[in-house]
């Protein structure tokens, strides 16, 4: 009875979600070549989650359980059937065909901003509150805002906090005007920065060039000859074949002045120099001494402030004027070229003196950096090549650049406040000019590496560290219409989309927006604190918590941000103080898994991921106070590794709640039909949680009751997420959520029959660690993540192997074909093999490596049938070991002789008829990236292709002497249905 009472207010996101519709909207969010949605555009933030998928996630976990589905996609702006759109597209790109932009025949989802009769026909509540307390970048609380309840968004760090407040609050608050006064702003301040920097820049000399970029080098001193050692991995400029060629002065010897290196542009790949860098080894260029400078000699001289910098080449763009038919004058054109260094480019010795006028005054009036680079988990990497301070990761040019943009915004500010013209309207004009002032630090530091495949500058934060960059670009941030006019023109774009987005009502009879401001009555609040501390939310206040929690150590945050708090809190700070306070972020109370905190303690990933969870449970019991007693929380998680969704469920349940649903959403990346080198998750699981009743939690449950459950659930899902589209590793991820909603439910667990103590050094360093004794009763959330993966091993198997009355498949011969199956990729996470073989019963380490596979740091490299020949590893070509033994045998003996001879080779094995090598056969055949002979085109590249050589030979003996007892693989027909 207490069940149906706790239930009768059960959510759409508990009974149903479109999972394969939203995966493909969310897809279509970061199409490239179309623009990102204005809140990705407007600052950098790490991990966003999808607009759309934030909306169904809101929606979804607001509306009761009967609500029209058709209604629902309506409200999401999902206005066609994606998946049919999705299919036709793959098939036209097969045959080189475009369908253009309109190939969904709907535009994109985030950009429909639902009505007022869309929100009344799905059955959605005319008042309600979310709250997101790690709201990070704001996907969930824009989306809440927008759908017209009140969003309450939280986050610990000021860059965050200030983020949301310039997506979903200003906007709203301010509508068309904001544009109009931020364009103003940035003009002045576009014609103030040109006066003080423009000339540290120099023109081109050729009529009707500008300069686009500039390429250099790092350098240090040879310590063997005294050469100065331009470092570069390669010294590529484009994909066309363009480079540089390296033309070392000698001067008069080893150890003599004069000892540098000239450029010169080459339009061969031959021509080009050798890197000078490799492994963090470095090569001296000069051809009379030519030796390996070694890592730990290039760090030194690095630490101890001897690494310069040398220009290697200049990006320009010419102009070119076009005529039309009519033969009147056409747009101008400009066109990409390199050019080397000339002497007018060298103006070190101006910058320094600029610079060194200006540092005194800057310093005094605090107007740039002074702090320096903590040690941490990401930060490690720039300290490690002699950056000490944040102004550091600037070269004196960029630095001088940016101390002028910050100098100029405080006098604006200034002026502005004696005058009385601060306004709060005015003030947000400054906190997004603040936003556009970190563009161009984004895209002007020393970690800005040059993109020879699209031609372009890339972001330091391409990835998400501070990775050190050998050779690195820089953009010309004064030329007309790049630079700080790009930065100003892109974050006014962006105002007027979030406004557009937010705050415009929609006439449905009509275009898609109307040019009415309507200011919305839905309240946004917005905090930046703990958020296990929030106290200025009400007890049992909030209808419904969706939130995307940091995932473990998968992203540093508050170590990142610092790159930009440290900029924004002498700028943004002068109009939002109360946000930067602090040195530098908050990093001792941000929940992340950042083994840095515990650097020198024995055991220190363990002791992240613990604090993690702990964090995190501090974080749901917080949630779980402000929450009705009906609400719902939903919480968006991507994680592949396994610790990080035991430590999250613990934390989960040590909080109060239990997940009553699970779904995943494909949100990450554009699958593809070529397979690359490494694994990657890409699906999204929302865990929709309930608090816990009272009730449950009196009575011991036993896990042996209890683990044929949480097999069952997966089982009653598995096929449900598969016809969704979700392969691959993400399967087993799907399977993590009906798993972990089964163990919630039974909560408190301990096992009946006790487990033998394990004996992997891993665990028992753990034991060590928390000086705790081992239980052998003892159950936990990766429990049930093993019980997950044993039951999809056990479905695909089933599925791999389809023809009927075949043998079952051994350890090994299992574990490599649901490698390939889950990884789609040679080389994965240790990790995540180890987890793999235990749901097989092989020994990773005893049974797999040096086998089947190696170990390469910590992740694993599947073999080919070469490459276990190579190493003498491919075992009896019987199959007595494992089956995939004579699987590769047959299939290096194909491809290094004839199919006549594979073939007698099995027969004079004695298993060309044996069931177990035709079931091994089938199922290797099934995962195996397909040849070109195949299916036209190359699936596999890199170190792949040399498995699809394999498929090519094995499927070349199937057809020759077993195609009457092996079906052709299934995954053939869905090469050929995709290319029909």
């Amino acid at each position: 009875m207490m069940e149906e009472e706790r239930m009768s207010d059960v959510r759409l996101i508990e009974r149903w979600l479109p999972i394969a519709e939203i995966g493909i909207e969310s897809l279509r969010e970061r199409t490239p070549m179309t623009p990102f949605p204005a809140p990705n555009r407007l600052h950098v933030w790490w991990a966003r989650r999808p607009l759309v998928a934030a909306r169904a996630a809101v929606l979804a976990s607001l509306l009761p359980a009967d609500a029209d589905h058709d209604a629902f996609l309506q409200a999401l702006g999902i206005h066609g059937d994606p998946l049919a759109a999705k299919r036709r597209i793959a098939v036209a790109d097969r045959k080189g065909e475009r369908l253009g932009k309109d190939a969904y025949g709907y535009s994109r989802a985030f950009s429909y901003l639902a009505t007022s009769d869309d929100l009344a026909s799905v059955g959605s509540p005319s008042i309600a509150t979310v709250l997101d307390p790690t709201a990070g970048g704001g996907s969930i609380p824009f989306e809440s805002m927008r759908l017209g309840f009140n969003a309450m968004a939280n986050d610990l760090n000021p860059v965050a906090a200030t983020i949301l407040s310039a997506t979903v609050d200003l906007p709203r608050r301010f509508g068309p005007a904001l544009v109009e006064d931020f364009e103003a702003v940035g003009a002045s301040f576009r014609t103030r920065i040109r006066e003080k920097v423009g000339d540290a820049f120099p023109s081109e000399p050729v009529p009707n060039t500008r300069p686009d970029g500039y390429l250099w080098a790092r350098t240090i001193t040879c310590p063997y000859c005294s050469g100065r050692v331009p470092l570069s991995p390669n010294w590529k400029l484009n994909g066309a074949g363009l480079g540089v060629r390296l033309v070392p002065r000698t001067g008069d010897g080893p150890g003599t002045a004069g000892r540098i290196c000239a450029f010169e542009i080459v339009d061969k790949g031959l021509d080009h120099s050798k890197g000078t860098v490799s492994g963090g080894d470095a090569t001296c260029p000069f051809p009379d001494c030519e030796r390996v400078i070694d890592g730990d000699d290039v760090k030194q001289q690095a630490q101890e402030g001897g690494m310069g910098e040398q220009l290697f080449g200049v990006v320009c763009k010419k102009r070119v004027e076009t005529r039309l038919k009519s033969g009147k004058l056409g747009k101008p054109k400009w066109e990409r070229g390199f050019r080397a260094p000339r002497p007018e480019d060298e103006n070190a010795a101006e910058i320094a003196n600029r610079l060194a006028e200006k540092l005194p005054e800057w310093e005094a009036l605090d107007v740039i950096p002074n702090e320096d680079i903590p040690a941490g988990n990401k930060t490690d990497e720039a300290l490690r090549y002699g950056a000490k301070a944040w102004r550091d990761m600037f070269s004196p040019r960029q630095l001088l650049a940016h101390g002028y943009a910050s100098e100029t915004f405080r006098e604006m500010v200034e002026e502005d406040r004696v005058s009385g013209r601060l306004s709060d309207l005015r003030r947000a004009s400054y906190v997004y000019l603040s936003f556009a002032i970190d563009t161009i630090l984004n895209y002007g530091n020393r970690s800005c590496r040059w993109d020879v495949v699209t031609e372009r500058v890339r972001s330091i934060f391409d990835r998400h560290d501070f990775a050190f960059c050998w050779s690195y670009s820089e953009m010309a941030i004064m030329v007309e219409g790049l630079g700080y006019d790009w930065a100003v023109e892109k974050t006014s774009k962006c105002i007027a989309e979030l406004i557009e987005l937010s705050n415009l009502k929609q006439n449905k009879d009509g275009p898609l927006f109307i040019r009415e401001y309507a200011k919305p009555a839905s309240e946004v609040v917005i905090s930046s604190k703990s958020g296990a501390s929030l106290d200025h939310i009400l007890d049992e206040s909030v209808d419904a918590v969706v939130m995307d929690p940091p995932y473990g150590a998968n992203v540093m945050y508050a170590e990142l941000s610092d790159f930009f708090y440290v900029w924004l809190k002498r700028t943004a700070g002068l109009v939002a103080p109360g946000l930067f306070t602090r040195r530098l972020t908050d990093k001792q109370s941000e929940a992340v898994a950042n083994k840095a905190h515990f650097k020198g303690q024995k055991g220190a990933d363990a002791l992240a991921n613990r604090d993690y969870q702990e964090k995190m449970a501090a974080i749901f019991s917080e949630s779980r106070r402000v929450l009705k007693p009906n609400g719902i929380m939903t919480v968006m998680f991507t994680h592949k590794e396994t610790s990080a969704w035991d430590a999250l469920t613990k934390g989960l349940i040590e909080a109060g709640f239990i997940i009553t649903a699970s779904w995943p959403v494909n949100t990450e990346a554009e699958g593809s039909l070529h397979i690359k080198d490494k694994a990657a998750a890409n699906s999204t699981i929302f865990l929709v949680c309930r608090p816990r009743p009272a009730e449950q939690g009196d009575e011991t449950t036993y896990w042996e009751d209890v683990e044929p459950l949480v097999a069952k659930a997966v089982r009653k899902r598995v096929e449900e997420f598969q016809k969704a589209g979700i392969s691959g590793v993400d399967l087993y991820l799907a399977s993590f959520g009906p798993a972990l909603e089964e163990f919630s439910r039974h909560w408190p667990l301990k096992r009946g029959t006790p487990r033998p103590e394990p004996v992997a050094k891993k665990r028992r360093k753990q034991a060590e660690l928390f000086e705790e004794e081992f239980d052998p009763y003892s159950v936990t959330p990766e429990d049930a993540l093993d019980a997950a993966r044993r039951e999809v091993k056990t479905w695909r198997l089933n599925q791999l192997t389809h023809t009927k009355g075949r043998g079952d498949l051994d350890a090994t011969t299992s574990w490599f074909v649901l490698a390939w199956d889950a990884f789609k990729a040679p080389v994965f996470s240790y990790d995540e093999g180890l987890r793999l073989a235990r749901a097989v019963g092989a020994d990773l380490d005893g049974q797999l490596i040096g086998k089947i596979c190696e170990k390469k740091g910590s992740d694993i490299k599947l073999w080919d049938s070469a490459t276990r020949a190579a190493k003498s590893g491919l075992g009896p070509a019987d199959g007595s070991r494992a089956m995939i033994d004579a699987i590769h045998h047959a299939a290096h003996r194909a491809r290094t002789r004839t199919l006549d001879a594979a073939l007698d080779l099995l027969k004079d094995a004695g298993i060309d008829n044996d069931p177990q090598f035709l079931a091994a056969l089938e199922a290797v055949l099934e995962v195996l990236p397909p040849s070109r002979n195949f299916v036209g085109f190359d699936v596999a590249t890199g170190d792949a292709k040399s498995a699809a050589d394999d498929f090519d030979a094995l499927e070349k003996l199937r057809r020759l002497a077993f195609s009457d007892k092996v079906d052709e693989p299934q995954q053939l027909s869905l090469f050929v249905e995709e290319a029909a």
